[in-house]
């Protein structure tokens, strides 16, 4: 089901990106931050559904208000004149650090428990 979602989700954003019109210069740091914010709630979501604590209601609010935080926290920036959207950057790529270690500590967990589970049985022939 999720490797269904996933390869839907890459042929539509592959079709909307063929289409979809160049975005010009004074948005694309706007552009940029939103993802990374968003990039960051994918990798908590992730996290979240490994630990078996996903909740949908937090993970779309949270996906949406780091995105508008952080293209206001940029807007607020140029105004000041002011980089502020570098905090942004370096808070959400930690989290996304944070979220990809505990995501590889799962899987390394679930590889180690299947080799010693082959070796136990090895073992018992």
């Amino acid at each position: 089901m999720v490797l269904m979602a996933i390869v839907i989700g890459c042929i539509l954003g592959a079709v909307i990106g063929i289409y979809t019109p160049m975005v010009p210069y004074t948005y694309s740091g706007y552009l940029a931050i939103a993802i990374i914010a968003a990039l960051d709630s994918v990798f908590g979501g992730i996290a979240a559904m490994l630990n078996k604590n996903f909740n949908l209601k937090i993970f779309v609010t949270g996906f949406f208000g780091n995105a508008i935080l952080s293209i206001l926290l940029t807007y607020l920036g140029q105004k000041l004149n002011v980089d502020i959207y570098l905090a942004a950057i370096v808070v959400f790529v930690g989290r996304m650090f944070n979220n990809l270690a505990i995501i590889r500590r799962y899987y390394l967990n679930v590889w180690e428990n299947r080799n010693s589970k082959k070796a136990e049985d090895s073992s018992k022939k």
